[in-house]
């Protein structure tokens, strides 16, 4: 096929080149068993402020077989006060989610010696095989059959849902990390999510050209800010809320480009017009394809225009081959099954 389409199509996009009807991948060795966490804290005073100061400054740093990524919002908290009356109040939550490669043992003693802000207890962990850490993490967690990872239905119930990312270079200030998460009281309770992704490790260590994935060494880890909604109406409000943090973290994190992650298409960044019977220049495209794909975009496109799948413009959300088919996935889904809905607009992508 040549080295320049093989190279584009790990990683450029799904249908953007064609049709792959078969692969090889090369296999990395795994130990017998990896070690395993999802724990849920309820962190107010300075606590989560002190943990998050610890993690964004060594996540990306760790033994390389440990992983542990942060997810922030809001949820309702009860207790029982001094007269026994049940008080509810809205607290800020972090769900801490980790896996290591090796024992239980052997993690707790890395957790207390990175983190010991979230003091993770013995009977937060489990022990499992490298493989069914993928059925822990997508929350089948009742004995299910591995054969359901080969379902091509989630059994996820999603809403309706904008998400931005941002890569971080340096640890944020503590005092816009506050505001940050000050924002997320503004939005309905648990709909606003923040994601904290850690880079480093083997990522550090790969080129910026081995793939058309390009965010590798001197990206320490990656922010995605979501927010969802079940009403058509109610669409414009959480946009605006996610675009204007969006906005409050602009001297924070990755310039010229801003980048973003390829797999939260986000066409605020910018839209081709293949869907208005126009044309999209490769300049045009360039102005959200360099954010995706830093300069990596450009050979992509090249790989692309030699492979006679027209312009390579990856606003949209499933790539240049539904796009040009006239389905379009956009910035905003409500899952249905098998298939995803463009709130207020129709169109299906499959």
């Amino acid at each position: 096929m040549g080295e320049d389409l093989f190279w584009a199509i790990r990683g450029g996009g799904p249908a953007s080149f064609g049709i792959v009807v078969a692969w090889k991948v090369r296999l990395v060795p795994v130990p017998k068993k990896v070690a395993v966490f999802d724990v849920l804290r309820n962190l107010e005073n300075n606590a989560t402020t002190k943990l998050f100061h610890r993690w964004q400054r060594r996540a990306y740093k760790v033994d390389k077989d440990l992983t542990v990524y942060m997810t922030f919002q809001t949820a309702v908290s009860s207790t029982i006060d001094h007269n026994g009356k049940n008080v509810t109040k809205i607290v800020l939550q972090v769900d801490m989610r980790g896996t290591f490669n090796g024992g239980v043992d052997k993690l707790l003693g890395l957790m207390e010696k990175e983190f010991p802000e979230l003091g993770l207890q013995r009977q937060e962990c489990l022990e499992m095989k490298w493989v069914e850490s993928f059925l822990f993490f997508n929350f089948f967690r009742s004995g299910e059959s591995l054969d359901v990872l080969l379902s091509k239905k989630s059994n996820a119930n999603f809403s309706s849902f904008k998400a931005k990312s941002d890569f971080v270079k340096e640890p944020i200030p503590d005092d816009v990390f506050e505001k940050m998460l000050e924002m997320l009281y503004e939005e309905d309770v648990g709909k606003a999510v923040i994601f904290v992704f850690p880079f480093g490790g083997e990522m550090s260590e790969i080129s910026e050209s081995a793939i058309p994935f390009p965010h590798r060494a001197g990206n320490i880890y990656v922010f995605q800010y979501q927010v969802s909604w079940e009403k058509e109406e109610e669409e414009e409000n959480h946009m605006n809320w996610v675009r204007r943090l969006y906005n409050y973290m602009t001297p924070y994190v990755s310039k010229n480009p801003r980048a973003t992650y390829s797999n939260f298409k986000d066409l605020d960044l910018g839209t081709n017009n293949l869907n208005k019977g126009g044309h999209t220049s490769i300049k045009q495209a360039s102005i959200w394809g360099t954010k995706y794909f830093k300069n990596n975009f450009y050979r992509t496109e090249a790989a692309c225009q030699r492979a006679g799948a027209g312009v390579f413009s990856m606003s949209m959300g499933n790539g240049g081959g539904l796009e040009r088919a006239g389905y379009r996935c956009d910035e905003v889904y409500g899952w249905r099954g098998d298939y995803c809905h463009r709130v207020g607009e129709g169109n299906l992508a499959v």
